[in-house]
């Protein structure tokens, strides 16, 4: 094993798949003469050349487009975006076409093609630069949707969406850029759609991933203290859901709390409550209970940010409601 970057593992994940196929290419904002603007293309254009790795201008319906047509005809993009508050002007070609494009053409035209970048918050950016989108493209039927919490993940899933042959929205965080973490020496895919297990528990079982699952693992910490025992999965991709690992838990532990860092209405969080008391109403001795951002665009201020986003103290909380303590 390794120790890199989180940085350092995407930029390993998209170099290793490029050697492997010449079909493969990156284009975005600054990932070529800048070395990417987190610096997660770093070498790239060195190794591949201007044709794999393509600088484009502030356009991104127009790159999200060129690449949707490269796909349906034979290339294997990775588009990213700076952030995935920006891929809204590019979310037409993403929706009504890489998502759609297979089923509507009987099958003659697949779309292997990644959308990779950051979401969510990443400190005082602004409301409008402070978006998660998980759920949005969750919600649409031919996109599988993707959110490492570490460098090991990171690179597994990532090199495992480039293979894939449909289109995969692959969502990281500028928070998580530096984060270091342990990675093997040699070759290694991790499997979409395959929640793991990151810490065994008895007493409670807290579903979450991307950069917020970190505010779990510091509330389990503090509650181990108190003989309060949590289990955390960290889903690692959120189309499609893996519910068996949650049903499992939750079936040992008989209460649930699901950490997610959006907004309250209609998120993946609401989806795995409703599933949950579907598929396992009888196992459960206390009401589900959630943990998002406050319902409003994200506030600039620090003092205001720290209050609208979820942290350990609420996990805390909910563990203790759900506990009856």
């Amino acid at each position: 094993m390794k120790t890199i970057q989180f940085r350092e593992a995407i930029c390993e994940a998209m170099s290793e798949e490029m050697r492997r196929d010449e079909s493969i290419y990156l284009m975005g904002e600054e990932v070529a003469e800048y070395n990417g603007a987190y610096k997660a293309s770093k070498g790239m254009l060195d190794e591949f050349g201007e044709k794999r790795v393509i600088d484009t201008p502030i356009a991104e319906l127009g790159f999200a487009g060129v690449a949707v047509g490269s796909a349906m005809n034979g290339n294997r993009p990775i588009v990213e975006y700076m952030t995935f508050n920006f891929s809204l002007v590019g979310i037409d070609q993403i929706i009504n076409n890489a998502a759609k494009i297979r089923q509507m053409s009987g099958g003659q035209f697949p779309c292997p093609i990644v959308f990779r970048g950051p979401t969510a918050s990443a400190g005082q950016l602004g409301a409008t630069h402070s978006q998660a989108f998980e759920n949005w493209f969750a919600n649409t039927p031919g996109l599988k949707v993707i959110v490492p919490s570490n460098p090991y993940d990171a690179k597994g899933l990532l090199k495992a969406a480039i293979r894939d042959d449909d289109p995969v929205i692959f969502m990281e965080s500028e928070q998580m850029y530096g984060d270091k973490g342990e990675v093997p020496e040699g070759e290694y895919v991790l499997p979409i759609g395959v929640a793991e297990l990151k810490r065994e528990g008895t007493d409670v079982t807290i579903v979450s991933f991307g950069k917020i699952i970190k505010e779990a693992y510091v509330a389990a910490d503090k509650l181990a203290k108190e003989n309060i025992s949590c289990e955390i999965i960290d889903l690692r991709t959120v189309r499609p859901l893996d519910l068996e690992a949650i049903y499992k838990s939750v079936k040992k532990t008989n209460r649930l709390i699901i950490l997610e860092e959006a907004w309250p209405l209609a998120n993946i969080a609401s989806e795995i409550t409703y599933q949950v008391q579907q598929n396992c109403f009888d196992y459960l001795d206390a009401p589900v209970i959630k943990i998002n951002t406050a319902d409003t665009p994200a506030p600039y201020s620090p003092t205001l940010l720290a209050e609208w986003l979820p942290n350990n103290e609420d996990v805390i909380k909910a563990v203790k409601k759900v506990m009856y303590k």
